[in-house]
């Protein structure tokens, strides 16, 4: 039996590697089937007892047993009792659709165009931009190197073996999915000053999702939305997808020009206002308690709503950060938008919505067409970090090295571009708002930077006959890499002046 041809081809066509971690049944398995695709092993071939092949391989038996119970599982082999293992390789039976008379050829390839017109959006034109550049200056984002990735593994395999689990995925209701929504108002009641329950509030996979969601239900097609001046472009893209008449708004060191508001719109004309809570974007500028304050008031005098995005609430550098306007709006004017998560590794953060329970009954039931399953591996993980207090604990971890990288970035800026730039060091966030002095073509400098492996994207570029400024991001690089950069930033403007 040893000498069998079956058995002398697997000593051939098998080969085990105990140095990786793939587990050696899916190893053999997976070998097993490549065998009967490429006709070695037939169909009706009995293939070795599980005794047998335990000896051909030097394996436990019941490696043996976990190989073909893999292959039964896969529909590659029957296993018979009391009469062995048999290949029972996949019929393909899906028939071809005949070509027509025209176009024969082509039948089996698949249409570069579609032959019917359907709507293009311009708004929504991909922004990104592809580079082979080394270096990267993005508008604000976070190291995901920071991520603790271990203690994710352990974290998100405990997640997973909760036996509630699969309860909640069967029966996805209300019930069950307040404990994660429980966790989170807590947690916002604690951070942010709030008093709200699980009814005031939503949990969505981004932020850009929660205004998504927010505009479908607030703003109809030429209702007019107020922004700052420059403001976000991926916002600006969302209100411009509904129809939206966006309307800028100066910004100066206190923040949006309330008084320009009232000078220059009437009652009831305007939809909603758009704010960064924390730091204007791009700008950084901070909203000042007294222009909140205003703000609130002639919300409520002119019948408009404000949408305060907080997207970088976790990044507070100096001081204690300042409560949302959403924590003391008593009149049911705010719709306050947040992220969690933001230490995390993007799949474990999570976007949020804040606002009256008659939006947010609402808002549910966009968000049970766009996203009826949700992740509830991520709700379960969520729940466990805010109830350990594991959020708060990494977040005040990452905010030491990213005040750290904020300090050396400006101390490279003072020692290259002290006489040809301008710049406020913020109090929290992941950008600096660098403006030059004389202005120069941002896109002459992008150009010149890209030629020393550097990549400015469009998006980060700020030029008008006021402005001549670049969001720069700096959470995504570490002390070494930015003095890279600034070292290359100053080679290329060095350039551009010369010219």
């Amino acid at each position: 039996m040893i000498d069998s041809p079956v058995n002398s081809l697997f000593k051939q066509l098998i080969s085990l590697d105990r140095s990786i971690p793939q587990p050696l049944y899916l190893q053999v398995s997976g070998q097993i089937v490549n065998a009967i695709q490429r006709g070695y092993l037939t169909k009706g071939t009995m293939l070795p007892g599980t005794r047998v092949l335990s000896e051909l391989l030097k394996v436990h038996r019941n490696t043996s047993v976990a190989i073909y119970e893999e292959l039964a599982s896969q529909g590659w082999v029957e296993i018979i009792p009391n009469k062995g293992t048999f290949v029972i390789e996949p019929e393909h039976k899906t028939a071809k659709i005949k070509a027509t008379s025209q176009k024969i050829n082509e039948a089996y390839t698949y249409a570069k165009t579609t032959g019917f017109p359907f709507q293009k959006s311009f708004h929504l034109a991909s922004t990104v931009q592809l580079t082979n550049a080394k270096y990267t200056i993005n508008e604000g984002k976070p190291d995901l190197r920071l991520h603790p990735v271990h203690q994710f593994t352990r974290w998100y395999s405990a997640a997973m073996k909760r036996k509630t689990l699969i309860n909640k995925w069967n029966r996805t209701d209300e019930f069950y999915n307040t404990v994660f929504q429980t966790q989170l108002c807590n947690y916002l009641n604690a951070t942010r000053g709030f008093h709200i329950n699980p009814n005031n509030l939503i949990n969505t996979r981004s932020t850009e999702m929660s205004l998504y969601v927010v505009s479908q239900l607030l703003i109809k097609p030429n209702d007019i939305v107020l922004v700052g001046h420059l403001s976000n472009y991926a916002s600006n893209m969302i209100f411009q997808q509904v129809g939206a008449s966006i309307k800028t708004i100066p910004i100066d060191k206190d923040g949006l020009d309330i008084e320009y508001i009232k000078k220059h719109f009437v009652k009831h004309r305007i939809r909603c206002v758009y704010i960064c809570a924390h730091r204007d974007y791009p700008t950084v500028v901070t909203l000042s308690a007294e222009r909140r304050l205003q703000l609130l008031q002639l919300a409520k005098e002119y019948g408009f709503a404000i949408i305060e995005d907080d997207f970088d609430y976790d990044f507070q550098f100096e001081g204690s950060a300042m409560l949302p306007m959403a924590s003391s709006d008593a009149n049911g004017m705010v719709i306050y938008l947040g992220k969690l998560g933001q230490s995390l590794f993007p799949s474990f953060q999570t976007g949020f919505v804040v606002a009256p329970e008659n939006l947010i009954s609402e808002a549910k039931n966009y968000l049970e067409l766009l996203d009826k399953q949700g992740d509830l591996i991520q709700e379960q993980m969520l729940s466990e970090l805010i109830n350990e207090g594991e959020i708060y604990r990494l977040m005040k971890k990452n905010i030491v090295v990213y005040k750290k990288r904020r300090d050396f970035l400006c101390e490279l800026l003072a020692k290259y571009f002290l006489k040809t730039a301008q710049w406020e060091i913020p109090s929290g966030g992941l950008a600096i708002w660098l403006q030059f002095h004389p202005k120069i073509s941002l896109v002459k400098l992008a150009k010149e930077a890209e030629k020393t492996d550097l990549h400015l994207p469009k998006t980060i570029l700020y030029q008008d006959k006021n402005t001549c400024a670049i969001r720069f991001g700096f959470g995504h690089l570490n002390e070494e890499e930015i003095e890279t950069v600034i070292i290359k930033l100053k080679k290329a403007y060095d350039k551009v002046i010369l010219k």
